[in-house]
């Protein structure tokens, strides 16, 4: 079973269990991200910060996380309306490149861990 399907499945236990009235306890992940220069100047971080997230950890629960506590970060990774990923962003973990995953695609589990952090780099153009 991948770890999606456990994701899925530890929701239907959790879910299983409310229904029977036991208590479930929600964990909550504690994600480490670097981020760029120039972001960390707008929202006057250093350049590793963690954040807590609740339920599966994907990419958009974790920049909803970042944007959450960081509300001057909104736009500048993703767009507004659409949520897609800025074109001069990247994201990487565990040295693969995420950037062309899908956002609720689970993130490596050493990121979902903490061992290792999320990296949003700003993408080098030019010639």
């Amino acid at each position: 079973m991948n770890l999606a399907g456990r994701c899925d499945l530890k929701s239907q236990i959790s879910q299983s269990r409310r229904d029977l009235g036991h208590p479930v306890i929600e964990v909550k992940a504690m994600i480490r991200i670097e981020l760029p220069q120039h972001l960390r100047t707008l929202a006057h971080v250093d350049r590793e910060i963690t954040l807590e997230v609740d339920g599966p950890v994907t990419q958009r629960s974790v920049l909803d996380a970042l944007e959450a506590r960081y509300p001057m970060l909104r736009g500048t990774i993703r767009d507004h309306g659409t949520q897609q990923r800025r074109a001069f962003l990247r994201f990487f973990a565990c040295e693969e490149d995420l950037s062309h995953e899908s956002p609720d695609s689970p993130l490596p589990e050493a990121v979902a861990s903490g061992k290792e952090p999320l990296l949003i780099i700003g993408a080098i153009a030019g010639g």
